[in-house]
């Protein structure tokens, strides 16, 4: 039996399956409820399923349902964060899921760090994308985590 993973390695493989599941939605216009609950029974599986996934499963299920149901909200705080020429159904979807994932965790939940959040997705960028696409979610959360935490993200590290 493998070691068990930290609640951060947890958490970092549900916003992975999240990016997933919300491109599958886009892709295949698939319910959330759906696919949360295919990737619930079937993705994640158990210990002794080939190619089981551990997950933090509630977290999981909060960043997809969150998303979905805030996305009028969150397309906006995105959409103004991006150059003139490009506007949020021009990007590849991929890069859409994980910005929406990043803006739900901004915006709704204050109990993760800014810095976490723009660690984390970027870190997630990259195993999708090269570095320009990276750094282009980077720029994007960057400015994001400074408008709405400005005072978490002007704080000094200690």
């Amino acid at each position: 039996m493998n070691e068990p993973l930290k609640p951060m390695q947890l958490r970092r493989a549900a916003r992975l399956a999240a990016i997933q599941a919300l491109y599958q939605m886009d892709v295949a216009q698939t319910p959330s409820k759906t696919v949360v609950f295919e990737f619930q029974n079937l993705r994640f599986g158990h210990e002794d399923e080939p190619g089981y996934v551990q997950a933090d499963e509630p977290f999981f299920e909060a960043l997809v349902s969150g998303v979905v149901d805030s996305q009028k909200e969150i397309d906006p705080l995105i959409s103004d964060r991006l150059s003139e020429k490009w506007r949020l159904s021009r990007l590849d979807r991929t890069l859409r899921a994980i910005l929406r994932c990043a803006t739900y965790e901004m915006a709704k939940r204050p109990d993760v760090p800014a810095k976490t959040i723009i660690d984390q997705y970027v870190g997630l960028s990259m195993d999708f994308f090269e570095a320009r696409e990276s750094g282009f979610v980077n720029a994007v959360l960057d400015k994001m985590g400074r408008d709405l935490r400005a005072d978490e993200m002007s704080a000094k590290s200690s």
